[in-house]
């Protein structure tokens, strides 16, 4: 049985909803319970344990295959004797969390992220955290050789509520940070703060985290789970999204309001005036927030953000920042690195709202980092400041813009590097474009002209037969420019459908 296409990054993914045609689906009950079943015995060994001794929780978003793949996982870890803990709907970091607080061995999250309703996944951990790429290889792997277990009788899973538990830990947060003099128990009382979960998972951070504290939810959205995502894609980078919060924000007159990826990994937020932070924003926000604590620390991100984030982390904040190749679990193993080197690194954090922080177990929760904004908002309001006071120093581009290409090759890896690599030779012959060296993915081309000043990063999808553009430039006007030069670079260049950049540079 083929399951190693079913390799997504660090995390399984696949089609696992198919109504017009239900062959086409690749998630079947199959293949997941033999992956459910190979990551009992990766799990078994590496603990150094038989399978009967191991003790896993099981959690799922919102998606309307959750049922069905929650009932095949939970079918082939009984088989394996393994004791199971039943989380039911819950967010993935509250699944790894389990790994911390109800001694479990290992979790595994069943979730497709921010991916279509179609979609569906599994994510595991230990208590180290998430899985690498290489030990999904091999656990797919060894799934392809080994068959389900010969098993068809009754679940034994112990139901455990554990959302309450991950809430009441939120709750703890919020309270000791703020340390409110007034009310110690409420300290979010008089604070309006709008939620727009997207009917994934994180309705429960305006019911059962902010109403507790006193803070007034009114006007929050979409929190009820719905795994069609009737309303807009629960994902922080969607615009559509970012325009649902916003207008929420601004039409309840909120303090804040925040927004939540589908299984709440991830998170977004927009101040009381309407201004978004996410990606660079955010960023600098949450690097505000770390390196109080950490005076010249690293801060580890991908390398997408602007220039003038490397400013404020390095000038303003008097850090450090360290730019490196796309990929949460990428952005949080370098941190990691650096840390057991000696280097203070209190936080890794992706452009796309995946934040961990060290304190956090480098977990990348939404809801945690969305804890530690509120906390800040709090304390900036005593002072008579705003979280865009935090960031009033950070320098945006003059223009910016992400474009995404597709790869008409069925061989997309190796077409494109050979992209990446042609892009290059280009620019290598031309006058005042260098090739960066601080890239550490694609191709970072900086083009130096007095009426430019700006650069694009060409580079492959981790996932996908996808070309992603991100183009910065620092002078009006200059962003079309270099478009232009890179669509006449690429009018030879074979394997690539270029209508997004021809659409781009004819409507700029």
């Amino acid at each position: 049985m083929n399951l190693l296409h079913l390799k997504s990054g660090t995390d399984v993914r696949g089609t696992a909803v198919n109504p017009e045609n239900p062959a086409q689906i690749d998630l079947t009950d199959e293949a997941v319970r033999r992956i459910s079943g190979a990551f009992a015995r990766f799990l078994a060994k590496k603990q150094g344990k038989p399978a009967s001794s191991l003790l896993l929780s099981v959690g799922h978003d919102s998606r309307v295959s959750a049922e069905r793949i929650r009932r095949a996982v939970l079918l082939e870890l009984t088989a394996a004797g393994v004791q199971i803990l039943d989380c039911g709907l819950c967010s993935t970091p509250a699944m790894f969390m389990t790994t911390q607080t109800e001694n479990c061995d290992g979790a595994v999250q069943i979730t497709a992220s921010h991916h279509p309703w179609d979609r569906n996944g599994l994510k595991f951990f230990t208590p180290e955290g998430g899985l690498s790429g290489a030990e999904i290889t091999a656990i797919l792997e060894d799934a392809e050789k080994t068959p389900p277990a010969d098993f068809s009788g009754e679940i034994k899973a112990t139901p455990i509520d554990y959302l309450s538990t991950y809430c009441a830990h939120l709750r703890d947060l919020i309270c000791q940070g703020v340390n409110s003099p007034d009310d110690y128990d409420r300290p979010l009382k008089g604070l309006k703060i709008v939620v727009d979960a997207g009917n994934g998972v994180g309705g429960f951070y305006a019911d059962r985290v902010l109403s507790p504290l006193g803070a007034d939810t009114t006007g929050s959205c979409f929190l009820k789970p719905d795994g069609m995502f009737p309303n807009h894609i629960p994902n922080p980078e969607n615009k559509q999204a970012m325009d649902s919060i916003r207008a929420a924000t601004l039409r309840a007159h909120a303090d804040l309001g925040v927004i939540f990826d589908t299984d709440v990994d991830r998170g977004g937020a927009v101040t009381a005036d309407g201004e978004e932070l996410n990606r660079n924003r955010l960023v600098a926000v949450a690097a505000s927030i770390a390196l109080e604590e950490n005076p010249g620390g690293y801060v580890v991100t991908d390398s997408v953000t602007w220039a003038g984030l490397t400013d404020f982390i390095e000038q303003t904040l008097g850090g450090h920042h360290i730019r490196f190749k796309r990929g949460y679990k990428n952005v949080i193993d370098e941190a990691e690195r650096r840390q057991s080197l000696g280097e203070n690194t209190p936080l890794a954090i992706e452009t796309s709202g995946h934040a961990a922080f060290r304190e956090n177990y480098y977990l990348d929760d939404g809801a945690y980092l969305v804890t530690r904004i509120i906390i800040k908002l709090c304390l900036l309001k005593r002072e008579g400041k705003t979280l865009s006071d935090l960031i009033a120093d950070l320098c945006a581009p003059a223009e910016e813009a992400e474009i995404r290409l597709t790869i008409t090759d069925p061989d997309f890896h190796a077409r494109g590097e050979r992209l990446i690599q042609f892009v290059e030779e280009k620019a290598s012959g031309e006058k005042d474009v260098r090739i960066a060296t601080d890239s550490y993915e694609g191709a970072k081309i900086i083009f130096d002209a007095e009426d430019i000043k700006g650069f694009f990063i060409f580079r492959l999808s981790v996932h996908d037969p996808v070309i992603p553009i991100n183009f910065a430039c620092d002078i009006s006007g200059g962003l079309l420019k270099i478009a232009r030069t890179l669509l006449a670079w690429l009018s030879d260049a074979e394997g690539l459908d270029l209508s997004p950049l021809q659409q781009f540079c004819g409507e700029f």
